[in-house]
């Protein structure tokens, strides 16, 4: 994969992400291009966020930080091949209570 070809797949995956988010009526802003940082209630952070030089997508959130790899149609964990979108709905249900779909 192609920087070029990275940097539209991520923001693709953010662009998809920060609608989401939107939707479900989540608290979140975009401080830079390629970082999203969503706020809960209790004051707690998930950060997403494109990694251009790993060429990866990488999530912060209170229970660790994962690391997403483009495969195939989508990006999946490199430790666990988990996908982002299962990952991050989980993430979000834990941390935030609250349930979305990718």
């Amino acid at each position: 994969m192609t920087e070029i070809e990275f940097n539209q797949a991520a923001s693709t995956t953010l662009a998809r992400i920060e609608q989401v988010l939107e939707d479900a009526d989540l608290d979140f802003e975009t401080p830079a291009d390629g970082i999203i940082e969503v706020e809960f209630d209790d004051g707690s952070k998930i950060i997403i966020n494109r990694h251009g030089v790993a060429r990866e997508i990488w999530v912060a959130a209170r229970s660790g930080g994962f690391h997403f790899k483009p495969q195939g149609a989508g990006w999946v964990d490199t430790k666990s091949g988990e996908p982002l979108h299962d990952k991050l709905a989980a993430l979000i249900a834990a941390q935030g209570g609250v349930m979305v779909r990718f």
